[in-house]
């Protein structure tokens, strides 16, 4: 596991800092967070943001971002968005990053379990108050994260918002009730061309008692078209 971190760690930052991400515009409440601190500065139009760096728009805020002088990406209210993420991943990228993915998620699991379980024995933080993940205080962050995500799906960034759908929704257990949060992770792998990937999430789906008829009507196309792709 230290192996793929280690090679996750060097591709992301051999990649990332390939391009510029440049402020251009800015209305409202807009904040920026550098690297692993905890609070938000002010941004100002003309600014060049560092890969580590992360955006926040507030409820009536609003940037417009410009990548490598020629892209255009607007961030609209409510959102947080990490500049590492604007940016397109090799297939070889993509795979490490989502087989690191998948052993988070199995790890956040088997503690989620061991937490549940009436002979775990409960890790407590220094006051002596039982450890809870951050994620499950503040729904709100969630979703400006999610709405961060919707972003690069929607300006074509398919490969780094399927990985980051997969950890908000990780971290967030609330938001991945939502039929059209799943989906958008199925459809990001699909446009991604991780089909095996995108079936096993469409089939997830579909394993839901929850679906309206359409809901599950859109999926089982979604489905055929996929394995008809693949020759199946």
């Amino acid at each position: 596991m230290k192996t793929i971190c280690v090679l996750v760690m060097i591709i992301v930052a051999s990649s990332a800092f390939g391009q510029s991400v440049t402020v251009r515009k800015l209305q409202g409440d807009v904040s920026v967070r550098h690297g692993v601190a905890e609070s938000w500065t002010s941004v100002a139009v003309g600014d060049v943001l560092k890969p580590d760096d992360t955006m926040k728009t507030g409820k009536k805020g609003m940037a417009v971002l410009v990548v490598n002088e020629a892209k255009r990406i607007t961030l609209p209210s409510e959102v947080i968005v990490d500049v590492s993420d604007i940016r397109d991943l090799t297939q070889e990228e993509l795979m490490l990053k989502l087989t690191m993915e998948k052993v988070r998620a199995s790890s956040y699991q088997w503690k989620s379990n061991e937490m549940n379980s009436p002979n775990a024995i409960i890790v407590h933080g220094p006051d002596g108050t039982p450890s809870i993940p951050p994620a499950e205080n503040d729904l709100e962050v969630g979703t400006f994260e999610w709405n961060g995500t919707r972003v690069l799906y929607e300006n074509g960034y398919y490969s780094t918002s399927a990985l980051k759908a997969m950890d908000v929704l990780r971290r967030y257990p609330a938001l991945g009730k939502r039929f059209e949060n799943r989906l958008l992770v199925a459809q990001a792998l699909e446009k991604a061309n991780l089909r095996g990937e995108a079936l096993n999430e469409y089939g997830v789906l579909l394993n839901s008692e929850k679906l309206t008829d359409a809901e599950r009507e859109l999926v089982k196309v979604r489905v055929s078209q996929l394995r008809k792709q693949a020759g199946q």
